[in-house]
């Protein structure tokens, strides 16, 4: 779609402003929003209330999400109220996961933007002021994932960069590949030249999103081609730091963990979900793995970065699960020893095989179990914390703690969240510092700056 050189501004001395919802993809979309409206002519607005353009960027993932995302939209009906002409966007995983419905029971909404017309929102807004374009795009046939034009990134120093849309690998709780779709990945060249003009700004730290990284580049028919990714983002000058997120362990392979080892920019810290400890429940979830090949990851990874920090993501009462089940899970998490875990109750979403599925664990059964996982975790990041203490480390501060006058905060290559007080020094946001670790809690370590 290409603009109409006549509405190449029609945002000029409006408004606009992005309310985001959701996962780290979906901030990188909110950025990427927000950087249309702009080459469309709008300003951010200080309220939402007052913007001429709003869009709610949704998320679909848990039903709490789903609720919060709703009572927002029907708040949005008395703000138009109040601001006659102002056009409401609904986009991503709930505008695709329920389409025309929203707009039937909210007609407050102009428009309805699927997750795979990020890329094109500008064109589609700029139709619709024109009276050119329709108000639903939910279709999924969007074959180009190439990124061009502008981001409004929310860090001055660290960027989120997309490599890839979508999953293929349809874990029976997730929704995400119905309203997602299916893999499509960046070329290398496009990714790096984003990288490369973030550089240019100022950027120092990239974290590489996708659904599943590891499988970044299968649609083109190559293998290998996350950990030659990682390699060539490692050279482009100016790179200081390389994250990505997420990994599956079913694809998560030598070529990658041998490529974080050897990288000097790429960060030693692994997040990869297991889900749950139980081989049985893993296949009814369609992880793909077991838990004993889980386990030779972690020795794999282990071996190659043995400073390396692992985190993972729990699951618990997947439909089925019996208490030996989960007592599984709880080994495997003593065993391995995480640095930190995000642990979730499992929650039904609609459309999802597990939705489906007899054995449905009781609430209270489930809360008592999360609540023995999170106990026997906090045990583990204490201890991986405490190995900290006496020790130096390299911290790209992120700016003063917002809970604490006179300190300051930032993160290790490890991701460990590190707080030093200034003691009259300046500092600034995406500047290194040698901090001491002194101290050590469950989430955080405190130091002194060196």
């Amino acid at each position: 779609m290409v603009l109409d050189k006549d509405l190449a501004q029609p945002g000029a001395g409006k408004t606009y402003f992005v309310l985001n919802y959701g996962c780290q993809m979906n901030e990188s979309d909110a950025e990427h929003y927000a950087g249309q409206l702009e080459d469309l002519g709008y300003a951010k607005a200080a309220d939402f209330h007052d913007a001429d353009v709003i869009v709610v960027n949704t998320c679909c993932v848990r039903e709490s999400a789903e609720k919060r995302i709703l009572g927002k939209i029907g708040e949005l009906k008395r703000v138009k109220e109040n601001h006659p002409g102002q056009i409401i966007c609904v986009a991503g995983c709930m505008a695709q996961k329920d389409g025309e419905k929203l707009i039937k029971k909210h007609p407050q909404i102009d428009l309805l933007l699927g997750t795979a017309h990020v890329n094109s929102f500008k064109e589609i807004l700029a139709d619709f002021i024109a009276d050119k374009g329709g108000r639903v795009y939910d279709d999924m046939a969007i074959p180009d994932s190439e990124f061009e034009g502008n981001r409004v990134r929310q860090s001055g120093f660290s960027a989120w960069i997309p490599i890839m849309y979508g999953c293929n690998n349809f874990c029976t709780y997730c929704i995400v590949p119905y309203v997602r779709g299916r893999e499509r990945s960046r070329s290398i060249e496009n990714i790096v030249e984003e990288v490369e003009q973030a550089v240019a700004k100022g950027y120092k730290e990239f974290t590489l999103l996708g659904q599943n990284v590891n499988s970044y580049g299968k649609d083109f028919g190559e293998k290998g081609m996350f950990a030659k990714l990682l390699r060539r983002v490692n050279e482009v000058p100016g790179v200081e730091r390389i994250r990505y997120m997420t990994s599956h362990p079913r694809d998560m392979g030598e070529d990658v963990i041998r490529a974080v080892a050897e990288c000097e920019h790429v960060c030693e810290n692994f997040h990869i979900p297991f889900q749950a400890g139980s081989s049985r429940i893993l296949k009814l979830m369609n992880r793909g793995y077991t838990r004993e090949q889980y386990l030779e990851l972690v020795e794999m990874i282990r071996r190659y970065v043995p400073d390396a920090a692992i985190t993972t993501d729990i699951i618990v009462g997947f439909p089925g699960e019996t208490e030996e089940d989960f007592e599984e899970t709880l080994s495997l998490v003593k065993e391995v020893g995480f640095d930190a875990a995000y642990t979730f109750i499992y929650s039904k979403r609609s459309g999802t095989p597990a939705a489906k599925m007899d054995g449905q664990v009781p609430l209270d059964v489930k809360k008592a179990r999360l609540n023995r996982l999170m106990e026997a975790q906090n045990v583990n990041s204490l201890a991986r914390n405490k190995e900290m203490v006496g020790k130096t480390y390299e911290v790209l501060a992120e700016g003063p703690s917002q809970n604490n006058a006179g300190v300051w905060c930032g993160r290790t290559r490890t991701n460990k969240l590190v707080l030093w007080p200034t003691e009259g020094r300046e500092f600034t946001a995406g500047q290194k510092v040698n901090v001491k670790i002194c101290a050590a809690q469950t989430w955080l370590v405190k130091g002194q700056a060196e």
